[in-house]
């Protein structure tokens, strides 16, 4: 009796002794995934953010360009591309200008009116030149228009430069409207060209692409990481 009750108080602790060890063992296999869900948790959440914040500012850029650079694009009348002879460039007369010289102040100066007359596509019809849509805005008069300064000399320099250059160069690429038969005016460049349209809509559409891969991932790894955890409880 005494062997058997020993045999039966050792089998018992023995059971005990594994049943512990197995409680240890899914005790640590338990604090492992935890640490591991716990893990992952910030990261996924950390990459969705990113997602969402490269789309919204993806969005803002389309904003953005489209009121700027689409929008001078899709005005500008001067679409046509040809090659322009200079004929002619001279300095006609100064221009008054004003610069800002400080809190509510500003001081007269004067800038030389540069004007050149090209004739597009040896049509002999002679046209006048502007360098883009903004200084035939602001003077449709004058080829260049320099930013204002106090000191007229360094105004005048920059001007004669750019006529000297005009004349080495008798022909330069222009742009004019097409549908105006007399073509008054024409531009040597466009403000916005088909370069800055490509980036205005290939940088935002890359960053909108990524942003949404990002949240993609993240919910394909979810969705697999609970198809896993199901698939387990099954073989289990």
């Amino acid at each position: 009796m005494f062997f058997v009750a020993g045999s039966k108080r050792s089998g018992g602790a023995a059971r005990g002794n594994e049943k512990s060890m197995y409680q240890k063992f899914r005790d640590v296999d338990i604090l492992d995934k935890k640490k591991t869900v716990t893990a992952l948790k910030p990261g996924e959440d950390r990459a969705i953010l990113l997602g969402l914040g490269m789309i919204i500012s993806s969005v803002m850029m389309y904003f953005v360009l489209g009121v700027t650079i689409l929008r001078s694009y899709a005005d500008s009348v001067w679409t046509e591309e040809g090659v322009c002879v200079v004929l002619n460039s001279t300095i006609a007369a100064d221009v008054n200008c004003s610069y800002h010289c400080g809190p509510d102040c500003w001081r007269v100066s004067r800038y030389p009116c540069l004007q050149i007359y090209v004739s597009i596509n040896n049509t002999g019809r002679v046209s006048r030149l502007s360098h883009n849509e903004e200084t035939h805005d602001a003077s449709s008069e004058c080829f260049f228009v320099p930013k204002c300064q106090k000191e007229m000399g360094v105004m005048q320099a920059m001007v004669v430069n750019i006529s000297e250059r005009l004349k080495a160069n008798q022909q330069i690429s222009c742009y004019y409207n097409p549908s105006e038969r007399q073509h008054d005016t024409v531009l040597l460049s466009r403000l916005y060209g088909n370069t800055a349209v490509f980036h205005s809509l290939f940088w935002p559409s890359c960053m909108l692409t990524g942003g949404t891969l990002i949240i993609i991932m993240v919910k394909l790894n979810q969705y697999l990481s609970m198809l896993c955890e199901e698939l387990g409880k099954v073989h289990k």
